[in-house]
């Protein structure tokens, strides 16, 4: 690999999202990331969806261009191989596992500047997933449409992507510290102090502090500026925002509703050049701008929005964004064969360096570098790996259906 963190190797013991997003951006940031599992894979290593012959493309998707060592993690001596991969290599190890062999001060005893990131469910040490997690935050009960009275539960495992994103900034900069100071560092990462953070900095936990409200349901309206949703007259749903003045200007010269708009400023004393008033009233202009977007086709409301500086989108699903040119003509996207999976599209990193992406690297089959990481690391010899294939401390290579 190349890139900024050439040279440099992480070991990781994870599962799920968080820590193997973690993993995988070190990696496309051009560290050699190896990923340990226990012996028949992690807990994520079915997960769906899956290909056709059974691979998990969830787990392909979050292992690309790792290395993948299967040992027994029950047995003394499969934990003092990962011991010795962490301490004897490059001191850096990333899990989500709470594993007493595997603590901070143990692998600090055997090497100082060991990095240890631990992510967590919460800051006490307790479990916790995304969705509860997002449960007891709040976001749920204001997410869907405003009439609704139930919690509404994102698809989108944000607080797991957010703690991914984090821990991989902690690897580097504990590893930038140590260059600089020889310190190790032992960092905890909590899913819900993630959480906690992102509402407290978006103001979401510090209105009910400070104004005595809190944030309504608003269905696909935007908090405090104006934004809505609308149908064509064929039946396509556009997403509209207007952030500034000139958004929403030219929002009411495209509809043809600024004799409307005006006559609605006047009889409700207000002026729509405020953000504010724009959103107060949201549902009034919507009644008016709906006309026009249901007068005309999909591709008319497109041709009239190009032309202004609106900024909208067409809704659209996850299988048209894949046939179509965000996936099939960026640079972000190459052509990867996975095996078990299959040719596709696959994303990079999605930070350019001098002007290009990082380039996905397939997932390695579940064991696949078992024998060579030990040999390159290690320095065990061919007897070795034998010895402790036959004590089934490690299984070099995994059943076909993952490969």
């Amino acid at each position: 690999m190349t890139g900024p963190l050439s040279g440099l190797t992480v070991v990781e013991v994870s599962s799920f999202v968080a820590a193997p997003l973690c993993g995988m951006t070190l990696g496309q940031l051009g560290a050699q990331v190896i990923r340990v599992d226990p012996i028949g894979g992690a807990s994520d290593v079915q997960r769906w969806p899956l290909a056709a012959g059974g691979t998990s493309i969830y787990w392909t998707g979050l292992n690309k261009g790792k290395r993948s060592a299967t040992i027994d993690l029950r047995s003394p001596e499969g934990q003092g191989l990962v011991q010795r991969l962490i301490v004897e290599g490059d001191g850096v190890v990333v899990t989500n596992a709470v594993l007493p062999w595997l603590g901070h001060d143990l692998l600090a005893a055997k090497r100082s500047d060991v990095i240890h990131v631990q992510l967590l469910g919460r800051g006490d040490g307790s479990t916790g997933v995304d969705y509860t997690v997002n449960a007891g935050l709040g976001y749920p009960l204001v997410t869907g449409p405003a009439a609704h009275a139930g919690p509404i539960n994102h698809v989108l495992p944000a607080w797991d992507v957010c703690c991914g994103l984090y821990a991989a900034l902690a690897v580097v900069a504990a590893v930038r510290d140590r260059d600089r100071t020889g310190r190790g560092a032992r960092v905890s990462l909590a899913l819900e102090d993630v959480a906690l953070a992102t509402a407290g900095n978006l103001g979401l936990l510090t209105e009910p502090q400070v104004v005595g409200t809190q944030r309504e349901r608003l269905g696909n309206a935007i908090y405090g500026q104006y934004g809505q949703d609308f149908t064509s007259r064929d039946g396509v749903s556009f997403m509209v925002v207007t952030l500034t003045r000139r958004h929403f200007r030219d929002l009411v010269d495209v509809t043809g509703t600024g004799a409307a708009v005006s006559a609605l400023e006047e009889a409700l004393g207000v002026d729509f050049a405020s953000e504010g008033d724009r959103y107060r009233y949201r549902d009034a202009l919507s009644g008016l701008f709906a006309t026009w977007f249901a007068d005309h086709a999909a591709d008319e409301v497109t041709a009239g929005l190009s032309g202004t500086t609106v900024l909208f989108e067409r809704y659209r699903t996850f299988a048209e964004v894949a046939a179509g040119p965000k996936v099939t003509a960026n640079a972000l996207f190459s052509r990867l064969h996975q095996p078990g999976v299959g040719d596709y599209f696959a994303p990079g990193l999605p930070a350019a360096f001098d002007g290009a992406h990082p380039a996905a690297a397939p997932a390695p089959a579940l064991g696949r570098d078992t024998a060579d990481v030990l040999t390159e690391r290690l320095g065990l010899t061919a007897d070795d790996i034998e010895r402790l294939t036959r004590a089934n401390t490690i299984v070099p290579t995994q059943p076909r259906h993952h490969e």
